[in-house]
């Protein structure tokens, strides 16, 4: 076997070597007012692979998030007021959240890792919101595919 050609043929093999892709940081803002109103998450709507991580900015003060109860298939989240915090999302679902002092104002969010395989239970539980709340959720479910 020449040198050239066992060259060639290693090189193939690296190539057919799976390189698993590294996880991703978005970012989601928490403002008083926004492209979509007041009182918003901005996104309020990501699709994220798993591992993928959310780091939630107090860009404005005043604002928290945390999970919505039962709209978690996995371990839930809670920020102080103006706290920042980075959630990694491990497991496949949707994964409800809101600010807790405007919460019936419409300060909700929704992330999206994977399928959204408990969409009945996070619906069930979007219906419990109060306020502008339930509106907002509902219309971030639609987009849950």
């Amino acid at each position: 076997m020449t040198f050239a050609f066992r060259a060639a043929l290693a090189a193939s093999a690296i190539a057919l070597v799976a390189v698993p892709a590294s996880a991703k940081q978005h970012q989601v803002k928490m403002l008083n007012n926004g492209a979509s109103g007041l009182m918003v998450f901005e996104p309020a709507f990501l699709k994220v692979a798993p591992g993928d991580s959310v780091k939630f900015l107090a860009t404005q003060k005043g604002h928290n998030a945390e999970i919505v109860a039962g709209m978690t298939p996995g371990p839930g989240f809670k920020g102080k007021i103006n706290e920042e915090i980075v959630v990694t999302f491990s497991k496949e679902g949707l994964y409800g959240y809101k600010c807790l002092p405007h919460t019936g104002m419409g300060m909700v969010g929704l992330v999206q890792v994977g399928k959204p395989v408990n969409k009945g239970s996070a619906t069930a539980a979007a219906a419990k919101l109060p306020g502008l709340g339930k509106k907002r959720m509902t219309a971030l479910l639609a987009q849950a595919k």
